[in-house]
């Protein structure tokens, strides 16, 4: 098994699921960033992840990477959530988003905005003021969901 899934495995273990994993570089340190999410929808919304469930992960994952250092060097693990607004780069990101508010931005410079329905092989279906729209994932530039307040 690899990291990433040794991971998803304790992600799911305490009730939420992987978002990503990523390594970033700020002010000359090194962090080794698991970003999760709650499965759960409230009142039409995806459910918060709280500050007791990222601790109670830190301390899952991180006798994980003792063993499976993430990089060579130093490095601070951080565990936390994506975000209530958060970039959509892989089609995991787009199925673990369904239900949401998503924005589009593709290739020939079209925007859409409009609920996340489903995900279809490549194609990504939303509603769009009560249309469904069907885009395939290779023309969208950038994506990301967005909150309305």
């Amino acid at each position: 098994m690899s990291l990433e899934s040794d991971i998803a495995s304790l992600v799911k273990s305490v009730g939420l699921e992987l978002y990503d994993t990523s390594i970033v570089n700020e002010n000359d340190e090194t962090i080794y960033r698991v970003s999760v999410i709650s499965p759960n929808i409230v009142d039409g919304k995806k459910e918060g992840v709280s500050m007791d469930a990222c601790v109670e992960l830190t301390h899952l994952i991180s006798p994980l990477l003792d063993v499976t250092p993430p990089v060579g060097g130093e490095y601070r693990l951080e565990v936390g959530s994506p975000g209530i607004e958060r970039k959509l780069s892989k089609l995991e990101h787009y199925k673990l988003s369904l239900g949401e508010l998503v924005s589009l931005l593709l290739v020939n410079k079209e925007k859409y905005k409009g609920k996340l329905l489903r995900v279809e092989g490549s194609k990504i279906v939303l509603d769009v003021d009560g249309e469904e729209i069907e885009i395939e994932s290779s023309q969208i530039s950038k994506a990301k969901t967005y909150f309305e307040w």
